[in-house]
């Protein structure tokens, strides 16, 4: 897997991120992405705060990959890209094929197709997020 496609520069790279500067979390889809993440312990620990802290997360496609491996699926009813279906059922959650799956602070969703679900899904989702940070 070679095909990263275009490059993106980010305002602040993983090493310097703190979760308390966020109110939520989108995790992106793909393959070669979500499979490097959670590959990555610092990845994993930050996908981590953001359930510790209660924070919203969203994810589609191969996305789920870091959430299995930060161990925070357990008991969550979740959809994904179909071969994470083992993936996911074997970390504890219960996976759905629907093209969006909403399951408190986590919205999940499986492909592109689904993206005008999985996108008004986690805009409703972080802007309660949002919301209730600026109230604070």
């Amino acid at each position: 897997m070679t095909d990263w496609g275009g490059t993106i520069k980010v305002d602040v790279e993983l090493y310097a991120a703190s979760s308390s500067k966020y109110d939520a979390l989108h995790l992106p889809g793909g393959v070669i992405n979500p499979d490097q993440l959670r590959t990555d312990p610092e990845a994993v620990e930050f996908v981590k705060t953001f359930f510790k802290e209660g924070k919203p997360v969203a994810a589609i496609c191969h996305g789920p990959w870091t959430l299995i491996e930060a161990d925070v699926v357990r008991g969550k009813t979740m959809t994904s890209w179909p071969s994470l279906k083992t993936d996911l059922r074997n970390a504890g959650a219960q996976w759905v094929d629907r093209e969006v799956v909403e399951d408190k602070n986590l919205v999940t969703s499986r492909k592109p197709d689904d993206l005008p679900a999985f996108n008004k899904a986690m805009i409703e989702l972080f802007s309660h997020a949002a919301a209730h940070h600026a109230a604070a």
